[in-house]
């Protein structure tokens, strides 16, 4: 049995199996139409808001620890995979998705760039960096 990366910042979780998911091919693809046939549920694919139960499957979602070393990169952006199979109409006009957590950095030694979406946490920003992390605002 494998063990998984215990992430402590959701969004931060999120932005990793973008990567994994849906840049690298990593990890099975998650369609938010199939799971709620299967899962036997409906969702306002209109709303901006996250689909509870979509969110919760990334929640509890395993992420190999052995997949850590593949991230070398996170581009957060609106037009990711994830957030619309989460939030199938986000506009990206709030902080549903912003990361200002970064605890789970140690997981991935590899990490050299970040594109976040814009807190306008400074500190958050001079830290990754310090890290030597190449670290910007979308």
């Amino acid at each position: 049995m494998t063990q998984s990366i215990p992430f402590t910042d959701i969004n931060f979780k999120l932005a990793v199996v973008q990567e994994l998911m849906y840049n690298q091919d990593l990890l099975p693809k998650f369609d938010l139409g199939e799971y709620a046939a299967e899962q036997g549920f409906t969702y306002d694919g209109g709303s901006v808001e996250a689909v509870p139960e979509a969110l919760a499957h990334f929640e509890a979602l395993d992420v190999p620890v052995e997949l850590a070393e593949k991230i070398t990169a996170i581009e957060m952006d609106g037009g990711n995979e994830i957030y619309l199979e989460i939030a199938p109409n986000w506009d990206g006009e709030d902080g549903l998705f912003d990361v200002d957590e970064f605890a789970d950095l140690r997981h991935f030694p590899n990490l050299k760039s970040m594109t976040l979406f814009y807190t306008g946490n400074e500190e958050a920003l001079e830290a990754l960096r310090a890290r030597g992390i190449e670290a910007d605002w979308l």
